[in-house]
């Protein structure tokens, strides 16, 4: 059963993948990455990661999906439809298959075992204090580009109206 549950979910998370990279409307480019990372969440709970599971629904799809769809619903879709579209894609393909064969071969020439992590190894509850105290200085930035963006999509739209 969990085989086919993975198949499933590899056919969903990689065909909503490449319909987010291929939409010609950005509407539905951001609705098809919702749904790919709607896949990943899936992927992870599969491997009992259910934190990361909840957290990828809640980031991704809750916020960083919604945040897209806002910014491009404010702006004019005539701006998105502008970028040309021959080299561009050649070359952002050819750029795909460098860096993921690059990462292919890093995954494949390291040296890294497969270990599980006990309950006494990874306390979650230890997790909020860690983020607030260590690595507040990455939650402030992550906080940042997306004001940022929201910002940016308003001024945008202002000025598509005056």
């Amino acid at each position: 059963m969990v085989d086919f549950v993975f198949a499933a979910l590899a056919i969903i998370t990689i065909v909503s993948a490449i319909l987010a990279l291929e939409a010609k409307e950005v509407v539905y480019g951001a609705v098809a990455l919702a749904l790919s990372f709607v896949g990943i969440a899936g992927f992870f709970a599969l491997l009992d990661a259910v934190f990361l599971a909840m957290f990828q629904l809640t980031v991704y799809v809750g916020a960083i999906a919604v945040l897209i769809l806002f910014t491009v619903m404010l702006v004019r879709r005539e701006q998105w439809l502008k970028i040309k579209e021959g080299v561009y894609r050649t070359a952002g393909v050819v750029a795909a298959v460098i860096i993921a064969l690059g990462l292919g071969y890093l995954v494949y020439a390291s040296a890294f075992t497969h270990a599980t992590p006990t309950l006494e190894q990874a306390p979650f509850t230890l997790l909020g204090p860690l983020i607030l105290s260590d690595y507040w200085a990455a939650l402030v930035a992550l906080s940042l580009v997306l004001a940022s963006a929201v910002i940016g999509a308003v001024v945008l739209a202002k000025l598509e109206r005056d």
